[in-house]
């Protein structure tokens, strides 16, 4: 039968279960490091950044609703005590300055109160007037393309807000009004393209005074 020889098992484990050093723990060589210059604090490496965390909806700022031209939120709606005071004090001052007008021109008739006639036909003739329908005989027009531009989308703002809601008769005097403005608008347009292509900008034969653009 063969001899069991003995033998020692050595335990080479440096920290006790508790996590403390072992006494009789073998030490471990330390390894010479190699030398580095001192780095100064400008060659000093930023530090990675990781990705910035996204505010939770809770946390983040709210966006208001701003409008295109001013950028500022829209106000509180007013109330309808604000609404009804400030119509009766509006009222109020209408009556008193159309009486201070009669006064200063004996025998002039009250202005008409306005109506929705009144206010289609009020903005189809600011349109005319910014195509130079309003210039005097043997004069230049003075045309302000741009706004008459404007005044024609608000009568077409109008007629499809107001589709389908309006009176035969006020449905075909804003219809027939926004149709005579753009008319307007493509004669005046075409006008003045032929009158801006013709030699250094002269004035065209025909027509020596012709229309020129508001700036």
């Amino acid at each position: 039968m063969a001899e069991i020889k003995e033998f020692v098992v050595n335990d080479r484990r440096k920290f006790t279960a508790e996590g403390d050093i072992r006494p009789d723990a073998p030490k471990s060589e330390d390894k010479p490091k190699p030398k580095s210059e001192p780095v100064s604090e400008a060659a000093a490496p930023e530090p990675q950044r990781g990705p910035q965390a996204v505010p939770s909806p809770s946390t983040s700022p709210v966006i208001e609703a701003t409008d295109e031209a001013a950028g500022a939120a829209m106000p509180p709606a007013p109330t309808e005590e604000q609404l009804s005071q400030a119509k009766l004090a509006y009222d109020a001052t209408v009556d008193r300055l159309e009486t201070a007008i009669r006064s200063a021109n004996l025998g002039s008739e009250p202005i008409p109160e306005m109506n929705f006639t009144r206010f289609i036909q009020s903005v189809y003739m600011q349109a005319i007037i910014q195509l130079g329908g309003a210039a005097e005989p043997g004069t230049a027009p003075q045309v302000d393309i741009l706004g008459a531009r404007q005044t024609i989308d608000m009568l077409d703002i109008l007629a499809e807000k107001t589709k389908n809601n309006l009176a035969p008769e006020e449905n075909q005097l804003l219809q027939s009004a926004l149709f005579e403005a753009r008319m307007g608008f493509l004669e005046m347009t075409q006008l003045l393209a032929r009158q801006a292509a013709a030699k250094q900008g002269g004035p065209m034969p025909g027509a020596p005074n012709g229309p020129s653009i508001v700036k």
